[in-house]
């Protein structure tokens, strides 16, 4: 996202976009990769309350909500793009308002993955992710990425509703 200081994360995550709704996919390779042809679109602010969830020393990967939302949606797979760019707003979301934080630096991408598109970049997520005891690594040399080491370890399972 780009020119996060002039926008209002906190309406974006508000606005439910005509969300929850489910679409039939038709891609034969899109079935096959997510096993099934009913995808789910959950709006930002469900990204929001599900990773308010997420105690002190946990962490959860965007890849476990989706799975969460399909689940409890009844349908194959939940969307994978708007899912990322819903994440990232609860994050800024958070990061502009003055009470009742959501500690989004605990949500990770596929791997274990530090995500650079949250406020501060990967530089302030690991900061606040050592500070509550995890390892971070560095993989890469060119092209470097920042996992938290043994992620498994820490995944937060989200209760089924």
């Amino acid at each position: 996202m780009a020119n996060e200081n002039k926008k209002d994360f906190n309406a974006m995550l508000h606005d439910s976009k005509d969300m929850p709704k489910f679409q039939t996919i038709t891609d034969e390779k899109s079935i096959e990769k997510y096993g099934g042809d009913r995808m789910y679109f959950a709006p930002p602010i469900d990204y929001d309350r599900v990773m308010k969830l997420v105690p002190y020393g946990k962490v959860i990967t965007v890849g476990k909500i989706r799975e969460h939302f399909a689940k409890m949606s009844g349908a194959d797979f939940t969307e994978p793009i708007t899912a990322g760019i819903f994440v990232s707003i609860a994050a800024w979301a958070s990061y502009q308002r003055a009470e009742n934080e959501t500690p989004y630096w605990r949500t990770l991408k596929a791997g274990g993955e530090l995500n650079e598109k949250y406020p501060g970049g990967t530089a302030a997520q690991k900061e606040k992710l050592e500070s509550e005891g995890h390892t971070i690594i560095q993989k890469g040399r060119t092209n470097i990425r920042y996992y938290v080491k043994d992620f498994e370890k820490f995944l937060f399972e989200l209760p089924e509703v």
